[in-house]
C-alpha cells in the first residue's frame, strides 16, 4: 500500500534529522547578517570563500558523525579520553566555544532588538520603543519556555517566519535577475584590497564552517540514537544540510548584491536590512523581512544558551537533561548576556561580524584532533579514514589555518 504524501515527507525529513536541526541553527542572524554584508559591500566577489565553507562543513561533518557512529562517545569525550592530556584541549574547545556562542548571542539579541523596534515603529506610525526594553520582554519568555521544555512549540511558530523569509529571498533573487556570470566570476579566490574584507573572509567561514556546528553535531547524532548502520545515512545528511546552508546562503549574498551594493549600502546599521526586500515593496514586505530575521535570530538563540549545558555534558560524558540544576543554571546564565548590546558601543552588525570571525579561530582547534581520531586504527577499527577522507581533512585543516590568520590580521 502505497503511504500518503505528508507521511512520505515525514519520513525523508526524519532522515535528515540533524541536518535540519544543524541548518536550523547556522542560516539565522549570524549568517543573514555576514551574507548579506558580503553581498552589500563586494557583490558576489568572495562567493568562492561560501563555497570553500560549505563544502569543508560537509566534510568535518562526516567525520565528526562516523567517529561518534563508531565510538557511541560525543566530540568532548573523545577528544578527552584519546589525547593525553585531552582534557586540557577538550577544556579549552569548551571554553573557546562559549565566549564564541556568547558574543554570537550579544550580536544577534542587538539585530533582533533593532529589527523589533523598527517594526514597532512601523506598525504605529513613529513610536519608539528602547531596545533595552524589547530584550527585557523578550528573554523571560524565552527562559520560561526552556524552564518547562516548552520551546519547540515556540520554535515552530518562528520557522514559519523563517521559511517565510526564506521564500522571499528566492523571490527577490529571481525577481532581479541576476547575471549568472558574475556569480561564476565570484568563484575565481580575490580578496579586495580594503579594510575588513580579510575579517569578512573569516566571518564567513565562522558562520558556515562554524566550530560549534561540529562539536554539537557528535551530540545530535548520538541523541538521535545511530550507530555505525547509520554510516550512509549520515554522510547523507551532512550532504543535504552543507547544500541547503550554500543554497540559502548564496541567495542572500547574491539578493544583498543586486540591491544594498547597488545602493551603496554597506550594512553598517541593522534597519539597512529592510532594503534588501526593496524590489518587493511596501510595508508588508518590510514586516516580513523583521519578522523572519527576528525569527531566526530567535530560534538561533536557543541552541546558543543550551551550547554550555551541552558542551559540559559531552566534557563529562553524562546524560544532557534541559530540567537539571546545571542546564537551568547555565542556561541563565548565558541569557543574561543578551543585554550585552544595550551596553556596548558597537553597533549590533559589527559585533555580529566579529563574533563569527572569533569562531573562525576555534576551526584548527576543531579540526586537527578529529583528523587525528579519524586515523586512529584501535579506535576506528575498520572505519579508519579513507584517502579522499584524508584528503579532504588536509584541506580543511589549512583552510582553517587560512581563515585564523585572517581574523587574526583584522583584529591587530
Amino acid at each position: 500500500m502505497t503511504k500518503p504524501i505528508h507521511k512520505r515527507v515525514l519520513i525523508a525529513l526524519a532522515a535528515v534529522g540533524p541536518g535540519l536541526f544543524l541548518i536550523g541553527y547556522n542560516i539565522g542572524t549570524g549568517s543573514v547578517t555576514t551574507m548579506a554584508k558580503s553581498g552589500a559591500e563586494y557583490g558576489m566577489s568572495l562567493f568562492w570563500a561560501l563555497v570553500l565553507s560549505c563544502v569543508f562543513t560537509f566534510i568535518l561533518m562526516v567525520a565528526y558523525g562516523q567517529v561518534t557512529l563508531v565510538t557511541g562517545k560525543t566530540a568532548l569525550y573523545n577528544i578527552k579520553s584519546e589525547f593525553k592530556f585531552g582534557w586540557v584541549l577538550a577544556i579549552y574547545i569548551l571554553i573557546a566555544l562559549i565566549i564564541g556562542e556568547l558574543l554570537a548571542l550579544i550580536g544577534v539579541m542587538g539585530i533582533v532588538a533593532e529589527l523589533l523596534q523598527e517594526g514597532i515603529k512601523l506598525l504605529t506610525g513613529g513610536k519608539i520603543v528602547h531596545t533595552g526594553w524589547i530584550i527585557l520582554s523578550v528573554v523571560p519568555l524565552m527562559y520560561l519556555l526552556l524552564w518547562f521544555g516548552r520551546y519547540k512549540q515556540f520554535e515552530k511558530v518562528l520557522t514559519i517566519f523563517v521559511i517565510l523569509m526564506g521564500l522571499c529571498f528566492i523571490v527577490v533573487f529571481f525577481m532581479l535577475k541576476p547575471d549568472y556570470s558574475t556569480i561564476l566570476k565570484g568563484m575565481i579566490p580575490r580578496i579586495p584590497d580594503e579594510p575588513g574584507a580579510f575579517g569578512l573572509v573569516a566571518a564567513m567561514a565562522g558562520t558556515t564552517c562554524s566550530a560549534a556546528v561540529f562539536v554539537i553535531r557528535s551530540t545530535v547524532v548520538a541523541e538521535k540514537g545511530w550507530t555505525i548502520v547509520n554510516l550512509k545515512s549520515e554522510k547523507k545528511d551532512a550532504f543535504v544540510s552543507a547544500a541547503m546552508m550554500l543554497f540559502l546562503s548564496g541567495i542572500i549574498m547574491a539578493v544583498a548584491a543586486g540591491t544594498l551594493h547597488v545602493m551603496g549600502l554597506k550594512l553598517d546599521n541593522t534597519v539597512e536590512m529592510i532594503y534588501l526586500f526593496e524590489p518587493i515593496g511596501g510595508k508588508a514586505a518590510a514586516l516580513i523581512l523583521i519578522l523572519g530575521i527576528a525569527g531566526a535570530g530567535l530560534s538561533t538563540i536557543f541552541p546558543i544558551v543550551l551550547i554550555a549545558p551541552w558542551l559540559v555534558s559531552d566534557y563529562l560524558g553524562k546524560p544532557r537533561d534541559i530540567k537539571s540544576p546545571m542546564f537551568r543554571w547555565l542556561m541563565l546564565g548565558g541569557l543574561i548576556f543578551a543585554f550585552g548590546s544595550v551596553f556596548l558601543e558597537q553597533r549590533p552588525p559589527a559585533l555580529m561580524i566579529f563574533s563569527q570571525a572569533f569562531q573562525a579561530c576555534i576551526l584548527p582547534a576543531v579540526a586537527i584532533p578529529i583528523f587525528v581520531l579519524l586515523n586512529r586504527k584501535g579506535l576506528m577499527n575498520k572505519y579508519l579514514a579513507s584517502w579522499k577522507m584524508n584528503l579532504g581533512m588536509v584541506a580543511v585543516v589549512l583552510f582553517s589555518f587560512l581563515t585564523t590568520w585572517f581574523a587574526i590580521a583584522e583584529l591587530f
